[in-house]
């Protein structure tokens, strides 16, 4: 640096010039970046739990039974978060699920516990609870 040069003369350098809007920029996107990844492993983690048999019979049988229908109108949707844990191998397993599903004249939730053995699920809990009167519908056909 030029010392026969007056300091206001003296041209600032990059970081003294744009640390003002570079620094909250750099914050935002930075966490721009964490809530989408949280967000890709969230839609990964409930379409695997959704691609299972234990998910697709439930929304099945709930979709099929008359007393749903009745009582959630048709046509009965899924929600997009399901509650609860599968552990799952090809001959064994548990699953312990809660379904949101809803109508066009209420909503509910599916309670599903199952239990895998020798290749076939066994349902001791297939239940549609209705919000609205928290009354319980079986659609456990075992």
């Amino acid at each position: 640096m030029d010392t026969n040069v007056p300091p206001a003369l003296l041209k600032p350098n990059w970081w003294s010039r744009n640390w003002k809007w570079f620094v909250p920029t750099g914050c935002l996107g930075f966490l721009a970046l964490i809530a989408v990844f949280v967000g890709c492993i969230l839609v990964f983690v409930f379409s695997v739990m959704k691609s299972t048999d234990v998910y697709k019979t439930a929304i099945a049988r709930a979709k099929a039974s008359s007393e749903v229908q009745a009582a959630l109108g048709t046509p009965i949707k899924e929600g997009f978060f399901v509650g609860g844990s599968q552990h799952v191998n090809p001959a064994s397993g548990d699953a312990n699920l809660s379904i949101p599903i809803s109508g066009p004249k209420g909503s509910g939730t599916i309670y599903v516990e199952a239990k895998k053995s020798a290749g076939h699920w066994q349902y001791s809990t297939l239940v549609v609870e209705i919000d609205a009167t928290k009354k319980r519908i079986d659609i456990n056909d075992d």
